[in-house]
């Protein structure tokens, strides 16, 4: 790892504002029949919080997970999205939310809404934490954005480099 101490580009206290921001969005276009798909492993930190200000907003939405694999500890997509694991409970006829970390090559979140779409939902709704730009367009944009990230190498709330450093309470650069 090149430096222990990466830049601080949001603090934990705007990270946990944002979130209540975008819970705030959120509230209104869902119902509490509505499922959260949290893309592991890095959207857990987000889909936590997310989760528990959707709650103060009167939201008690179900929760699931998807595990799906582009990076295998690379800084770098590998272009593929492999499916580790699967959804565990029935999908079919509610709204679904599905919520990741980054958005950077939007395959996986792109990945993961065809899933779901597939398992049934009758609403397919995105969320990140951060949108990183892009050179080229990406197959799909998500509805909901905490933060519009810069083009750096991120880590922290969720981000990793090699599976190190996701647990951070701030999102930080490594560049």
């Amino acid at each position: 790892m090149s430096d222990p101490n990466p830049a601080v580009l949001i603090p934990e206290a705007e990270v946990a504002q944002r979130v209540e921001a975008l819970a705030l969005a959120i509230a209104p276009r869902i119902d509490d029949e509505t499922v959260v798909v949290c893309l592991l492993t890095g959207g857990l930190w987000f889909a936590s919080d997310l989760t528990r200000a959707l709650a103060r907003q009167g939201r008690m939405v179900r929760f699931d997970a998807l595990w799906l694999a582009s990076y295998k500890d690379e800084r770098q997509s590998s272009g593929r999205c492999e499916v580790r694991a699967d959804l565990q409970r029935p999908i079919a006829g509610r709204k679904a939310l599905v919520v990741d970390d980054v958005f950077d090559t939007g395959l996986s979140l792109s990945e993961a809404a065809r899933l779901v779409r597939d398992s049934g939902a009758t609403e397919v709704l995105t969320a990140v934490f951060a949108r990183k730009p892009w050179p080229t367009p990406r197959a799909i944009e998500p509805d909901f954005v905490a933060w519009e990230a810069p083009g750096r190498f991120l880590v922290g709330y969720g981000m990793d480099v090699a599976g190190q450093m996701r647990g951070l309470p701030y999102v930080g650069a490594m560049d």
